[in-house]
């Protein structure tokens, strides 16, 4: 009897796995993988709707895809194959839905439209960045205070060795990758080379400094290279602004980048970002700017990314 119940159950489950076999794809390393769509294309992601709002409406030949609720539109920018999704706001909706996409679609390349709040005093809102690497800045040792206003690691951390400031300790991100076996501890995650010499080569963009009665007081520029920073907190204070600046050289910080860095390391995927200034982290004269100028940031962002899709080959 239990040998007849044994084979009984052997055969549901056959039954049950050749009735995935429509759904599931084997890919080239023998795992199973939901592939939606088998186009090459390029991953465009921003953060939220606003960021989004210009690229659905130039998208071509559009198809909408759901997963785990998260909408996915294939189709072409550019006359490039694309599908633009919204990663949600912080570092884990942007890690998950970046893999997401990546196991879901035949992806090429990741690119990332959005606004971010601006760190180096020398830039303005409005300006378009598009930084050459992206660190984790909130990834931390929170240190216990040894005496009156001083913070001291622990002897087995060895690895906090930038500024701090004040109980909070910088640290690189554990992180693998198919090439790389083997955890290392790093703290940038590069842009892709040949997409950022692409960049480089963007001119005449006509970006926005007005929108709805709004405008800004002078014409923004593209800046390409330098350094951005990501966490998991909306940034909006000056002395932190100042110390992000001075410890990280960073032009500018958002919630996303670098953990969709950190995703496209692991996999092997070349990635970059367009980030438009839509305030100055804390920086600025009055209340955080992001309220009046997100409009414009989003729409600046959007259109160098648009300029960088036509000329990439």
């Amino acid at each position: 009897m239990m040998r007849w119940r044994s084979l009984l159950a052997a055969s549901v489950l056959a039954l049950g796995l050749s009735g995935c076999a429509g759904v599931y794809k084997t890919g080239s390393d023998g795992s199973l993988s939901a592939r939606l769509d088998d186009t090459p294309r390029i991953a465009v992601i921003s953060a939220f709707q606003p960021e989004l709002t210009l690229l659905l409406n130039r998208i071509q030949a559009p198809a909408k895809h759901s997963v785990n609720g998260v909408e996915f539109t294939t189709g072409t920018l550019e006359g490039k194959p694309v599908v633009l999704f919204l990663s949600g706001i912080s570092m884990t909706n942007a890690t998950m839905n970046t893999q997401v996409v990546l196991d879901r679609f035949r992806i090429t390349n990741i690119v990332f439209s959005g606004i971010a709040g601006g760190v180096n005093p020398q830039l303005h809102v409005g300006d378009v960045t598009v930084p050459a690497q992206w660190g984790q800045y909130l990834e931390v040792l929170m240190a216990r205070e040894t005496t009156p206003g001083k913070y001291t690691a622990p002897p087995f951390i060895k690895d906090a060795t930038l500024p701090n400031f004040g109980m909070m300790h910088p640290r690189p991100v554990e992180v693998r990758s198919a090439a790389h076996p083997q955890i290392v501890r790093k703290f940038w995650f590069e842009a892709d080379p040949k997409m950022l010499d692409v960049a480089r080569s963007i001119r005449n963009v006509d970006l926005a400094n007005c929108s709805a009665g709004k405008c800004l007081a002078r014409k923004p520029q593209l800046v390409v290279g330098g350094n951005g920073v990501s966490g998991q907190a909306f940034m909006d204070n000056k002395a932190y602004r100042e110390y992000t600046f001075k410890t990280f050289q960073a032009n500018v910080l958002d919630m996303e980048t670098a953990a969709v860095g950190m995703v496209a390391y692991s996999n092997g995927v070349p990635y970059i970002a367009f980030r438009s200034l839509s305030d100055l982290a804390g920086g600025g004269d009055g209340e955080n700017e992001m309220g009046t100028f997100m409009g414009i940031a989003a729409d600046n962002s959007a259109k160098v990314m648009l300029a960088f899709l036509a000329a990439w080959k």
